[in-house]
């Protein structure tokens, strides 16, 4: 079964039809043991084989088992797991938030175990620009879903001089798509805290969802190479494969974080 599964993931991360030789050398194997497992895998009705190019692909039982599994996934609950694992590795307070339509929505959080705490209330709408979380959205949603609300709130006062203009939030957007992150201190949607926000991919390869830690301004590390950010990326890609997303940020999903690619 391992085997046959290499040889399926092959095909899953080809993205198209493929050539058995093609299949064999990202699967890791030789044309000949990968063309036994095909053939077997063709018998079950996991993999097909065109004949008019004899190019290999995912068969309809493939098909009907990931929508069956689609069908199932409850991302919510998947998400409140990712975010009590990273309260537990940061120590931090830890929320997931959902796209409500006028902004990111908080729809699950974990409290830290520390003395001094940022707490977070269900429910909450966060801003796009004042916030990691809404930041992250609006550099992953399609922009006529921002567009409006980023022109009202380039208008607040709140704001940086320097994020008042569409030029500025845009290469805004752009680096936070660059860096696969967004942090918001000085300027957050609540004073005195700062925080950090990573997004979460589906099967489309689209946002799903937002991963976001926070904590007390001058307390809580959001620096590029510290852990909290670290860990932050790590379990956001981590959910995003369980999603089935093979994509993150734009690069391919095995390509991030490779050596802490989730078993089996």
């Amino acid at each position: 079964m391992e085997v046959g599964v290499r040889v399926l993931r092959a095909m899953a991360t080809g993205q198209r039809a493929m050539m058995l030789k093609d299949i064999a050398a990202a699967a890791g194997m030789a044309p000949s043991k990968a063309h036994r497992y095909l053939v077997s895998l063709i018998r079950s009705g996991l993999v097909e084989q065109d004949p008019a190019n004899a190019r290999y692909d995912l068969g309809p039982f493939a098909l009907s088992m990931g929508l069956v599994a689609l069908d199932r996934l409850d991302r919510i609950r998947l998400g409140q797991n990712t975010i009590a694992q990273l309260r537990d590795e940061v120590n931090e307070t830890t929320a997931l938030a959902v796209w409500g339509g006028d902004g990111p929505v908080i729809v699950r959080w974990e409290r830290p175990r520390r003395p001094i705490t940022v707490n977070v209330t269900t429910g909450t709408t966060l801003d796009l620009l004042s916030s990691g979380t809404g930041l992250v959205f609006a550099a992953w949603l399609p922009q006529q879903a921002t567009a409006a609300l980023l022109a009202r709130e380039m208008t607040s006062e709140r704001l940086p001089e320097a994020l008042r203009s569409k030029q500025a939030v845009n290469a805004l957007l752009e680096r936070i798509r660059s860096q696969g992150y967004a942090t918001t201190a000085s300027y957050h949607y609540v004073p005195g805290v700062a925080g950090a926000a990573a997004p979460v991919f589906n099967v489309k390869n689209e946002i799903s969802m937002a991963l976001l830690t926070v904590g007390v301004q001058g307390m809580f590390d959001c620096s590029e190479d510290g852990a909290v950010v670290h860990a932050l990326k790590r379990h956001a890609r981590q959910l995003s494969e369980r999603l089935g997303a093979t994509l993150y940020a734009g690069e391919p999903i095995s390509a991030v974080y490779p050596d802490l690619s989730l078993p089996g």
